[in-house]
Order: C-alpha cells, then sequence, then structure tokens
C-alpha cells in the first residue's frame, strides 16, 4: 500500500474521530452523514464538511434543530445536506 493511501485512509480516520461530539444530537447527525453521503460529496462538499466539524458542537446543535442558521452560506449549504439525509 502506498503511502499516499495511508494517508488519505488515515484523515478519513481523523475525520470519522471528528464526527464524535459532546453533544450526542450533533454526533447522530454528523456520523451516519459521514459514514453514508460523505464519500459520494463532491471535492468541494468535502471540505464544507471538514469545515463544518471545525464548528464549536452548541452552533452546530443550534443549526441542527432549526433554532438559528449559519450565517455563511457554504454552511448553510452543509448543514441542509446533513438535514435533508434524516429528512428534518
Amino acid at each position: 500500500m502506498s503511502n499516499q493511501n495511508l494517508s488519505q485512509e488515515e484523515h478519513v480516520r481523523r475525520l470519522r474521530w471528528q464526527c464524535r461530539r459532546g453533544i450526542k444530537e450533533v454526533e447522530v447527525l454528523l456520523l451516519p452523514f459521514f459514514e453514508e453521503r460523505y464519500p459520494g460529496l463532491s471535492a468541494d462538499d468535502k471540505l464544507l464538511f471538514e469545515k463544518l466539524l471545525d464548528q464549536h458542537d452548541v452552533e452546530m446543535f443550534e443549526w441542527f434543530t432549526h433554532r438559528s442558521r449559519p450565517e455563511q452560506p457554504d454552511l448553510a449549504h452543509i448543514v441542509a445536506m446533513v438535514l435533508n439525509r434524516v429528512g428534518a
């Protein structure tokens, strides 16, 4: 196996780990989305998902429960994709 494959596998493992959150309501949305949808995302949407993972749990909780919307349109786009997975 090449080093490039190992680095890609390590990247995926790290992203999976980042989906584990302190607020379970956030984790139960992120982890299944990552497992089911992330592999098929465009390169741009993959970067947006990674940007989403850099956000605070409380902010994501607010977005996922429709209490607020991300101010940045790109984050609003990926939040909508995560919510669409569960029909929320």
